[in-house]
């Protein structure tokens, strides 16, 4: 037998810039991520424009074509596509094929670029079209949401959902650029500002603990009504930080192993998340996955009251709803598609290998387990459900620790 071993090593490089108003026409900054590319016959630019923009911003495509033409010498028309916002998406396999054809009809080569600018959901969609024509296109992404700019823009997966399954199709393909406008933060709702701090206490609950003091010292000025701008800047800034640095340093970048720390909460708010038909935002869901495997490590022993009390005033101050019905649904049978303990299942096969979930020592203190006692995540999903109907909260956890193996 006769063997060549090959080792590969590629270094990925990409800035993420945070700016306000990066579309004024006095703001250089993308003019000049587009301008480095030598070949002028190549810079063809096609913008993807997540259409729940524009009853904030009806003249966005315009000021976006006014824009490169102030600033870019591109060869060919700009083109500019729409794609519909939220969960959808990336639930319709035709808008990958509608943004494969538009790839093709405004002639981009590897040496073009694609510039998304939406939420998580249509940067996902631009970054797969992105990465599978042509085997890559240069990707800049402009997150508008909370989520975006801290956590999912930033990073370096791509991924539609097919076959009733979260991202099951998907690529690992760092972007080009990110550039993280702050100033459309102001358009959203509630509901998305709160969304995104999700996944800044997840983060800091496994990787920063001072992190974690800081949000819980700001959360009034972070929650809503407030939404105080100076908060969420740092926020954003520390989170997406924190995101970048464990994709550069953690040895796993395209996540061939079994951990996934980042995703810590994250098996429970994905099944609640199809559960939900996508009612729940994606914050909204891991900000109950994080209560649930934040209460199943204090019954389990591993996480001290006092952190555990921590985790959940947090979540509470910052105005989260941490039950839903639907976690209840099919409880006493985890493989039912309705079933919340489906998604372990789908959680170990999307990851590969041996499950594997992330759960909490201590704030700022993440350990793995790769086997879980779904009797003590029922009860977990008990308190829960009692904190949510106002039941004596005191008793219950009493209750459940003790009959806790």
């Amino acid at each position: 037998m006769q063997t060549i071993r090959q080792d590969i090593h590629v270094t990925f490089r990409y800035d993420v810039h945070f700016v306000t108003d990066a579309f004024n026409p006095e703001n250089d900054l993308l003019g000049r991520i587009v301008e480095t590319e030598e070949n002028l016959a190549s810079r063809k630019i096609l913008t993807v424009i997540d259409e729940g923009l524009l009853p904030h911003y009806p003249d966005l495509p315009e000021r976006v074509a006014a824009y490169f033409s102030r600033w870019t010498v591109t060869s060919g028309p700009r083109s500019t596509v729409l794609a519909p916002a939220g969960e959808a998406a990336k639930n319709d396999p035709a808008l990958v094929s509608d943004l494969h054809t538009a790839i093709q009809q405004a002639g981009l080569c590897r040496h073009s670029y694609i510039l998304a600018i939406g939420g998580g959901s249509v940067l996902d969609l631009a970054g797969y079209a992105a990465a599978t024509a042509h085997r890559g296109i240069r990707l800049i992404r402009m997150p508008t949401t909370v989520l975006g700019q801290n956590d999912s823009g930033v990073g370096v997966k791509n991924g539609v959902n097919a076959l009733r399954t979260k991202n099951f199709l998907g690529t690992f393909a760092p972007p080009y650029a990110v550039v993280n406008d702050l100033s459309f933060l102001a358009s959203l709702s509630d509901r998305d500002w709160r969304s995104g701090i999700a996944e800044a206490i997840k983060v800091a609950l496994i990787k920063d603990a001072a992190f974690f003091d800081e949000l819980e010292a700001n959360a009034k000025r972070l929650a809503p009504p407030r939404r105080d701008a100076n908060a969420m800047t740092r926020l954003i800034y520390r989170c997406a930080a924190l995101h970048l640095d464990h994709i550069a340093t953690s040895g796993d970048p395209f996540e061939t192993g079994t951990s996934r720390p980042l995703d810590f909460g994250h098996w429970s708010a994905h099944q609640l998340e199809q559960l939900t038909d996508y009612a729940l935002r994606h914050g909204e869901a891991v900000a109950i996955g994080i209560a649930l495997d934040a209460t199943y490590s204090h019954l389990c022993g591993l996480l001290p009251t006092s952190d555990w009390t921590r985790v959940l005033d947090l979540l509470d101050a910052i105005g989260f709803n941490l039950y839903v019905p639907e976690i209840d649904a099919h409880m006493d049978d985890p493989g039912h598609p309705k079933s919340v303990f489906r998604g372990l299942e789908a959680f170990r096969e999307h990851l590969g290998g041996a499950l594997t979930v992330m759960l909490l020592a201590g704030i700022g203190r993440e350990i793995e387990v790769h086997e879980v006692d779904l009797s003590a995540y029922r009860q977990a999903m008990a308190l829960l459900r009692t904190r949510k109907t106002g039941g004596p909260v005191r008793n219950a956890t009493e209750d459940i620790v003790a009959n806790t193996p």
